[in-house]
């Protein structure tokens, strides 16, 4: 492998460290890997570096990276699938790949694989430097916009959230109390139900508006990576810690820290939660020194915590700290009523997105008001997006719907007429398309254009299948 070149490095304004700039370099060769680190870590990044592919997988596990300077030649491993690796271990990272031998044409696949950009072999320190700065800049913009993002969010009041059933205007009744008060708020609820968009409510209909509104999803976070996310670490205190880090309890200073699926914080770690929010301080990981924090706790959870408790799974003392003011947010199952706006909400914002109008049938309503939703709101708009995009025309039918949603039965196995194979049972494929083709012109008085529209082929196609439909009867 050919060696970059390293120029000496000019003494330049080292960037703003920021929370996010945590830099993986993935290459076989030491000496790469240490010179791309020390511009790196001059540029205010925490650099990691990793020998092997199967290295930078470890490390992914364990670290919270944000970006990754990739080898795309490393040893006993492809460069595009390391590249999908670890794009599917962390999604949101920005990943430049370095190639050599003279030619681009592997990393402009790569960047077609969601490569952020490539640099070629041999380099010098200034390229990297200026490729790094551009990075920090697109994390530090990507940030300020998720900010944003939250604000704007905020402006509606309740935040969205649909519904009128006598179980929503007294959630709405207990959501205004809780927005006006500095306790924390205990959110119950299934999966699904909303308990983010809640939580959001509750932050941005008060006095914290203006302020930060962080969620923390507790369940997801890799256990040994949540101590230092929450409360952050100082420079030394673990291998790779070449930089102190906030944690993400005092990013939220004055605002709102939502501490989302709680019941899934290690038991150990409670207690550290625990004196957080009784004293009002943190002590980063590795530091002697307690952090005086100022921030509003929101939790939400899926679990019965009495039980949790019981067994001794979640401390008694913290549920009792979270839960100074609680709220039940309804299945969607016990306030059917609102399934009719919820669908309406959200036609209108696919229709909005896609220009396209779409409508369900009365028979597409009655079944979606007779499913029991165990997903929840989460599941019934899931449902809608993905109908509304294989639906091809603008009625959306029964049939159209999943088939646990239309309670549509499973092919009846005895139904089958036979074929003469001793296979009676079983329904040939060519037979189920030319009953629903025949059945969608039928449905429609015989308009075909439509029946070709809805069901997602091209008319020469149907007019060739009617023809082959009628020949064969004739045949008969």
């Amino acid at each position: 492998m050919t060696s970059p070149v390293l120029s000496p490095m000019p003494a330049t304004p080292q960037i703003e460290p920021a929370n996010f700039l945590n830099l993986l370099i993935v290459d076989d060769e030491r000496s790469i890997r240490e010179a791309c680190r020390e511009v790196a870590q001059s540029l205010g990044y925490t650099a990691y570096v990793a020998d092997s592919a199967e290295h930078a997988y470890r490390l992914l596990e364990t670290q919270p990276f944000d970006s990754v300077l990739l080898d795309l030649r490393l040893p006993g491993a492809g460069g595009l699938d390391a590249l999908r690796r670890i794009k599917e271990r962390r999604p949101e990272a920005v990943v430049i790949v370095v190639t050599g031998y003279g030619t681009v044409q592997s990393a402009v696949q790569a960047m077609k694989n969601g490569a952020y950009d490539y640099v070629t072999k041999p380099f010098s320190v200034d390229e990297q430097k200026m490729l790094l700065e551009r990075v920090a800049s697109h994390l530090r913009l990507k940030s300020e916009n998720r900010l944003l993002r939250e604000k704007v969010k905020s402006k509606q009041g309740f935040g969205g959230i649909v519904g009128r059933a006598p179980e929503m205007e007294k959630l709405y009744r207990i959501i205004a109390k809780a927005a006006n008060s500095v306790h924390p708020v205990l959110i119950l609820g299934e999966s699904g139900t909303g308990k983010e968009m809640v939580a959001r409510s509750i932050h941005y209909s008060g006095p914290f508006r203006d302020k930060a509104f962080i969620p923390v999803d507790c369940g997801s976070l890799v256990p040994t990576l949540i101590e230092s996310e929450l409360f952050g670490y100082v420079k030394g205190a673990f291998t790779g810690a070449n930089q102190s880090k906030d944690g993400l309890m005092a990013i939220a200073e004055g605002g709102t820290i939502f501490l989302d699926e709680v019941g899934e914080l290690p038991v150990d770690l409670q207690a550290k939660m625990l004196r957080a929010i009784q004293e009002k301080e943190i002590r980063p990981v590795g530091s002697t020194r307690r952090v005086a924090i100022n921030v509003r706790i929101l939790a939400a959870t899926n679990r019965d915590l009495d039980q949790a408790v019981a067994q001794g799974e979640f401390r008694r003392d913290l549920y009792f700290r979270l839960n100074v003011l609680s709220l039940r947010i309804p299945a969607l199952r016990e306030r059917r009523q609102d399934i009719p706006l919820l669908i309406g909400y959200f036609l209108d914002r696919m229709t909005r997105t896609s220009g396209l109008e779409k409508m369900l049938s009365d028979d597409a309503l009655k079944a979606m008001l007779a499913y029991d939703w165990p997903g929840n709101v989460r599941e019934l708009e899931n449902c809608l997006e993905r109908t509304y995009a294989f639906t091809s025309g603008p009625l959306i039918h029964t049939t159209d719907l999943p088939r646990e949603v239309a309670n549509l039965p499973l092919p009846d196995p005895s139904s089958g007429s036979g074929n003469g194979n001793g296979h009676g049972k079983i329904i040939p494929i060519a037979e189920l398309e030319k009953n629903t083709i025949l059945n969608a012109i039928t449905e429609l008085n015989g308009d075909k254009l439509q029946a070709a529209r809805l069901l997602g082929i091209g008319k020469t196609t149907l007019y060739r299948k009617l023809k082959d439909y009628a020949a064969h009867e004739f045949q008969s």
